[in-house]
């Protein structure tokens, strides 16, 4: 007699909270990913397009100063960095942006700014 009302219970609460990772729909993960990803690749590009109209560039090896040219860039890439650590903090909560920014971002900067000014592709 009491399992008939436990049950009840147990499923309006279920379909109340609904499954975690799909409160938005199937296709919210891919959404993120492509969102992400645009911003990530905006921030780079911005960095990659104001390395390639430095002038050291010309003047030295551009992988021996790489570090130098990215920290220079940053100031003119503000805004668009300022977007991927708000999207990161849209998506991944407070904070996320600013860790993703500080960690992974920047260690992957160097190797992704080095390869796109080797091959060129960029639009200065």
């Amino acid at each position: 007699m009491i399992l008939a009302p436990l049950f009840a219970v147990s499923l309006v609460a279920a379909v109340a909270t609904g499954p975690v990772g799909d409160q938005f729909g199937p296709n919210t993960a891919a959404r993120r990913g492509d969102a992400l990803r645009t911003v990530v690749h905006a921030a780079t590009e911005c960095i990659v397009r104001t390395i390639a109209v430095d002038p050291r560039l010309q003047h030295g090896d551009p992988s021996a100063m790489l570090g130098e040219l990215i920290v220079d860039s940053m100031p003119a890439c503000a805004g668009t960095m300022r977007e991927m650590i708000e999207a990161y903090d849209a998506y991944f909560g407070s904070g996320s942006g600013e860790a993703f920014f500080m960690g992974p971002y920047l260690d992957f900067l160097p190797s992704a700014a080095g390869q796109r000014l080797k091959a060129g592709s960029h639009s200065p």
